[in-house]
């Protein structure tokens, strides 16, 4: 059943309307509301469009109509010029058809036209004898005329200014040049009232007045005379190669330089007036513009003609905006760093701030033109310490912005060649050429004579003065400070500014100068080992232990360990230079250098005491801002110059410092350098790093020659020494990460270890490398290689009188695969196969034996040095042979072996072929340990006092190579180059280079590639040359026969009470050096003991019993067992036959020792 019908609703509306809900019905409402908003709006926007065009035409018009009114007038104004006709009917329909036009009047020819007739009746009125002509006499007249002068001549100025700055030779209008040479003169006419005609003695002061307003409307924003003259410069400077030599071919242009340079120093001569009055120029204001926009130009020193110079060097310029940077702090250089994002595009704005022109040119501007670097001076009048300061300001906020750009800056680098004189000839390489002469502007940092001049000034303060004012951290912001201090921050900065641009010659001409500067290096040590000392009175009382101990153990002298020097050392003019450095008399250096011995006599941890150093226990974090920048400045000084210094100067000399003091600095570098690392200070990166450089090449030089007790070098880490096995795997991560960027990451324990390595003793790292090996093995393991006796081991077979060429064949193809076990059988000198199965033994025979043949001498390889150590260097003749340089590379994959296997070989390297396998440089004294002779002949050169032109040597070196003589030049051009006083230091590095470096350089790195298959160069970077050596061949030629004793087994019915074994360590013990070596190499294969006693001997050396019962009538009869002893190598395991008598043991042990045999033997 259906419902009721439903009632049809009836609209009142219509038919047509539809219901509207509320929201609806409101959302409609405020659209059409919204829309007649927007109406009115654009109503109003076209009335005022409209206002402004029909304002445009008007002007357009009025200007067109009174342009021709005016050129009319201006063709006939000798007949009505006065200085009210040229005010009101001349110059003020020019002003407004000139000047407000809204296209800023462009620039026409018919313009420019009218712009040089006004520009010129305004010039002939200023220079008129007659006063009623003279526009600039309206200056010093009626309140009205003068308020109408100043308002018209600031329009002047801002016109001309405007053409300074789109001035452009490229332009369509050739006038354009022209014209704003003319636009100066009126402008430098306007300010200048000793160019104006007829003006009275009583009206000077009003006339100063109103130039003195001028001038300070022309240095503000609103016409810009520093800016607008920085936007010419800019356009005609370098970065437009068609314009880079304008100023010296133009008339115009140098007309225009001049001027706009006058108008530019204008507020600094104005003549003081006494008055309140807010147009009046405000020089600090001025200073300030002039700073950020005209010293901040790129090139302005070699932009401008020389006869400019002197008027920005005046002191009455120079010191106003030295005083403004010095106090202006951070305000002053982000303005300057904003004109980069303001004006500047592409990479030109990156390679080179405002803020490093702003240095640049300060530099050059406060010194005497000098480009022979040999004398200079600065400015008269200049204030050093002022200039100091402001620099110092400079400096520091542009290694900021170096640093925050870092990467940008290393990128540009790689580009950067060795500056020159000339100037820049290529707008196509900007950047390289920018930072290129960015650094040779800065060149009067790194003459002498400006570090001696500051020094001289601050000679009044006494080093601890110097030192209280790092301790109680004196601002050096305040002017009033001047002491070394500010000094040091000054080549601070600019040490890292140089090394930033240009990483890799950019701060060596300051280092020189810091190096050879007498007495500066002294200095700063002084200063710093005060700081250190006023640091904790615990310091302070360990330097005076240090310094007052009595040396009662040591008896070994230097003086007794130096070579044999055939020199006349006070003739040495090198040592003298030296001496100075010093501060030192020759008397008191040799006084110093006779009997001084090595180390105190104290127990052990008061040992370790002295030479952990308090203060810098807490790292480059935990010393001051002024410290850390002195630090710096000294290890970067100091490691320069030890880069130089020979053993005589080092050791006999001992100058620039003592052994004593050497000790303590390697001391206080090697406990900040730890605690630097254990810290994390990877915010202090630079200190940390030169520091790390300096530490190194004193502790190489200690290693080469000890001067350093042991102790030193372990005592900063001796309460904090890691796990082996922890350090080991933290120091493998450490390598991984460094191939990255990011170290951020890198634990504390492997930065050491791949930092500082020898702050862990030797024996503790050797156990580390053996657990890197293990680690090595284990992973290996894992990945399913075998590297123990299985079936898949390396079965060779070699021929014991072939066996070097044998092993290449068969085993230099593997590489990294050489890691696994080798199965090796031997074929004798007969031909036949040896008895044996080898289960290790015989492999590691395989292995010593192969070593001494392939680097036998004999077999042309190899060679021995010249030294007393007979140590192995690469033949040089090794790479005419055939396959000469494969077979060196073969070399190095067995000495791979060999220490991955931990096996001892009985030869060891020459230092400095160890060094080139380390990735380290070898520098001059390293040469004695390769040829002794030849160091002998550049020491001599290197401190010959005659003229060493009579020693008639050029840059080359001969050698006779398999009978051909090769000569090989040093430097380019070597053969025409000959050894003078001025170049020897030159030949002696080059020819030190040419034979440490370059000569030996092909072979190590072929011999390196055959090594780092088998061992990780993470792994090989634990140690220095000399532990290398060791780490490969055990060190001396014998071992301790307790040691082996104590730690050996018995089996077979032996046991340490035994008759036999007891006579055995009897027989032993009388042996020979050589003959225990030779023992030890028939049971063990190898005739070293191990790196760290027989303990770690694997498997332990074993005496078994081989029963030899004899009838009893032969035992009275006085017959002792026939057979002679055997070995199984495999197992290091010598067996004994029971012997009753200690002659027959000796000789019939010594007969089966030599005789080159083991298992044949049982």
């Amino acid at each position: 059943m259906s419902g009721p019908p439903q009632q049809r609703q009836v609209s009142l509306r219509g038919a047509s309307a539809k219901e509207i809900t509320r929201d609806a019905l409101l959302e409609k409402l405020a659209h059409e509301r919204e829309l007649r908003s927007y109406q009115r709006r654009a109503s109003a926007a076209a009335l005022f469009i409209q206002r402004v065009w029909r304002r445009y035409i008007v002007i357009k018009k009025v200007s067109e109509q009174l342009q021709e009114e005016w050129e009319a007038l201006a063709d006939h104004y000798d007949d009505h010029m006065t200085s009210g006709w040229i005010s009101n009917n001349f110059l003020r329909p020019f002003l407004f058809f000139a000047t407000r036009s809204p296209a800023l009047w462009k620039l026409q020819l018919r313009n420019v036209k009218c712009v040089m007739k006004c520009f010129g009746i305004l010039l002939q009125s200023i220079s008129s004898a007659d006063a009623q002509k003279n526009f600039c006499l309206l200056s010093v007249g009626t309140q009205q005329e003068k308020s109408k002068w100043l308002y018209q001549a600031q329009r002047l100025v801002s016109l001309c200014l405007f053409f300074l700055a789109e001035c452009d030779n490229s332009s369509h209008v050739g006038d354009l040049v022209p014209l704003t040479a003319l636009a100066m003169r009126l402008v430098v006419s306007l300010t200048d009232i000793k160019g104006w005609k007829n003006l009275r003695a009583d009206d000077i002061g009003d006339a100063h007045f109103a130039v003195n307003r001028l001038i300070g409307f022309m240095t503000t924003n609103l016409s810009g005379i520093y800016s607008c003259f920085r936007k010419y410069m800019l356009r005609h400077g370098p970065q437009n190669a068609s314009c880079r030599t304008i100023f010296s071919s133009s008339e115009n242009n140098l007309l225009i330089i001049a001027s706009a340079m006058t108008l530019s120093l204008r507020p600094f001569h104005l003549k003081r007036l006494d008055v309140n009055d807010s147009n009046v120029v405000d020089v600090n204001d001025a200073s300030k513009k002039y700073c950020i926009y005209i010293l901040t130009i790129p090139y302005l020193t070699r932009l401008l003609p020389t006869l400019l110079l002197p008027a920005l060097k005046h002191e009455r310029v120079l010191l106003p905006c030295l005083t403004v940077l010095s106090v202006s702090k951070d305000k002053i250089f982000d303005e300057m760093l904003n004109l980069d994002q303001s004006e500047m595009s592409g990479l030109t704005a990156k390679a080179i701030p405002s803020l490093g022109w702003a240095l640049a040119n300060i530099v050059n501007l406060s010194i005497e033109n000098n480009d022979s670097g040999a004398s200079g001076c600065f400015v008269q009048g200049l204030n050093c310490q002022l200039y100091v300061h402001a620099v110092n300001c400079i400096s520091e906020n542009f290694l900021l912005w170096l640093e925050s750009n870092e990467g940008l800056v290393k990128k540009d680098s790689d580009d950067i060649l060795v500056t020159s004189d000339s100037f820049p000839g290529d707008a196509d390489s900007d950047e390289c050429t920018r930072a290129m002469f960015h650094t040779d502007l800065l060149r009067p940092v790194h003459q002498q004579w400006l570090l001696r001049k500051l020094l001289t000034m601050t000679k009044t303060i006494t080093p601890a003065e110097a030192a209280d004012s790092f301790v109680t951290n004196q601002s050096l912001e305040d002017p009033r400070n001047w002491s070394l201090q500010d000094v040091i921050y000054f080549y601070y900065y600019f040490l890292r500014i140089f090394s930033l641009l240009n990483p890799v010659v950019g701060s060596l001409p300051i280092l020189n100068v810091l190096s050879f500067t007498p007495g500066f290096l002294l200095e700063l040590w002084e200063i710093l080992e005060s700081s250190i000392s006023c640091g904790t009175d615990h310091v302070s009382h360990d330097v005076k232990q240090f310094r007052d101990e009595p040396f009662e153990r040591q008896t070994e002298v230097i003086s007794d360990t130096r070579q044999p020097r055939n020199m006349k050392d006070s003739g040495s003019k090198w040592a003298n230079v030296l001496q100075k450095i010093a501060g030192k008399s020759t008397n008191e250096t040799h006084a110093c250098s006779r009997d001084v011995p090595l180390f105190p006599s104290q127990c052990a941890e008061e040992s370790y005491d002295i030479w952990d150093i308090g203060t810098m226990r807490q790292g480059a974090q935990g010393i001051s801002k002024d410290l850390s920048c002195i630090l710096y400045l000294f290890c970067a000084t100091y490691a320069h110059l030890l880069l130089v210094l020979d053993d005589i100067e080092f050791y006999e000399k001992q100058v620039p410092f003592t052994l004593q003091q050497q000790r303590r600095i390697a001391a206080v570098l090697n406990t900040f350098v730890y605690n630097s690392l254990v810290h994390n200070g990877n915010s202090c990166r630079p200190v940390i790093d030169v520091a790390v450089r300096c530490l190194h090449f004193l502790y190489e030089r200690d290693c080469r020659h000890k001067f350093c007790p042991s102790f030193l070098w372990l005592a900063p880490a001796r309460k904090g020494w890691f796990p082996v096995a922890a350090a080991a795997r933290a120091h493998e991560a450490a390598f991984s990460n460094l191939q990255g960027t990011d170290t951020s990451t890198i634990p504390a324990v492997s930065s050491i270890l791949t930092t500082v390595p020898h702050v862990y003793p030797f024996e503790e790292r050797v156990q580390m490398f053996r657990e890197l090996i293990k680690l090595d093995k284990v992973s290996r393991r894992v990945a399913g290689e075998l590297s123990g006796p299985a079936s898949g081991s390396i079965a060779i077979v070699v021929r014991r009188d072939h066996i070097v060429e044998d092993g290449y064949k068969q085993l230099n193809f593997l590489g990294p695969k050489l890691k696994s076990c080798i199965n090796v059988s031997f074929i004798n000198e007969s031909g036949l196969p040896e008895a044996g199965l080898d289960y290790g033994g015989l492999s590691k025979e395989f292995l010593t034996d192969l070593s001494k043949s392939g680097f036998n001498p004999e077999f042309g390889l190899f060679s021995q040095t010249s030294t007393s150590d007979s140590s192995l260097i690469p033949n040089m003749a090794a790479r005419l042979l055939d396959n000469g340089i494969e077979m060196i590379e073969f070399l190095g994959r067995v000495v791979g072996k060999a220490l991955y296997e931990g096996i001892l070989l009985e030869y060891s390297f020459s230092l400095v072929f160890v060094q080139k396998l380390l990735g380290r440089y070898s520098f001059l004294d390293e040469l004695s340990t390769l040829d002794s002779e030849l160091y002998r002949n550049l020491i001599y050169v290197k401190h010959f006092d005659g003229d060493v032109t009579d020693l008639a040597l050029d840059f080359t070196v001969a050698e006779d190579i398999c009978g051909k003589r090769i000569v090989t030049e040093l430097k380019p051009g070597g053969t025409n180059i000959s050894v003078t006083n001025e170049n020897k230091l030159q030949y002696v590095h080059a020819m030190a280079d040419y034979k440490l470096n370059r000569q030996i350089l092909p072979f190590a790195n072929a011999f390196y590639r055959g090594l780092i298959d088998l061992i990780s160069p993470s792994w090989l970077s634990l140690f220095n040359a000399n532990e290398f050596n060791q780490l490969l061949s055990g060190g001396i030629n014998d071992f301790d026969v307790d040691d082996l004793r104590s730690n050996t087994k018995y089996s077979g019915g032996y046991s340490e009470t035994s008759r036999t074994v007891k006579l055995f360590w009897e027989v032993v013990k009388g042996f020979k050096a050589i003959e225990r070596c030779m023992l030890l190499k028939f049971v063990t294969s190898c005739s070293r003991a191990p790196l760290l006693g027989f303990k770690h001997l694997q498997p332990a050396f074993t005496i078994h019993k081989v029963a030899c019962d004899l009838p009893l009538w032969a035992t009275l009869g006085g017959q002792d067992v026939d057979r002679l002893p055997s070995a199984s190598t495999c197992y290091n395991t010598l067996k004994l036959p029971t012997y009753k008598r200690s002659s027959t043991l000796r000789n019939k042990l010594l007969y089966a020792i030599s005789s080159n045999t083991g298992f044949e033997l049982s």
